[in-house]
């Protein structure tokens, strides 16, 4: 990030806001295994079609989604697999916090 201008860091947070909401991880953790159509993702989330399609409009607009139109159904697939390396390895920090939690949480029980 060293040496950006003031619009490259907007959209540089702009990109991880797209990252930021449950139902768009669970959409692309879905589209990671094949690609879908909006109402298989909502059945899928367990959310209406309207809501999943807000958010494959905004994990489109960020180029992470690609949208393709077969028929009467728009395919979705994933546009940038490089996505999964930036999850995973925020996965991976975070499970390791939780262990060291479970860990220490093991070694001082609560007190009553």
């Amino acid at each position: 990030m060293e040496n950006l201008p003031p619009e490259a860091l907007t959209e540089i947070a702009a990109y991880f806001q797209a990252l930021s909401e449950p139902t768009r991880l669970q959409i692309l953790n879905l589209l990671r295994q094949q690609e879908r159509n909006v109402g298989e993702l909502a059945q899928l989330c367990g959310f209406t079609a309207a809501n999943i399609s807000r958010h494959l409009t905004m994990l489109t607009k960020h180029g992470l989604v690609a949208r393709e139109s077969r028929g009467t159904s728009a395919y979705y697939r994933i546009a940038d697999e490089s996505v999964y390396e930036l999850c995973d390895l925020v996965c991976g920090k975070i499970a390791q916090q939780l262990q060291q939690a479970a860990r220490k949480h093991q070694v001082f029980p609560p007190t009553q």
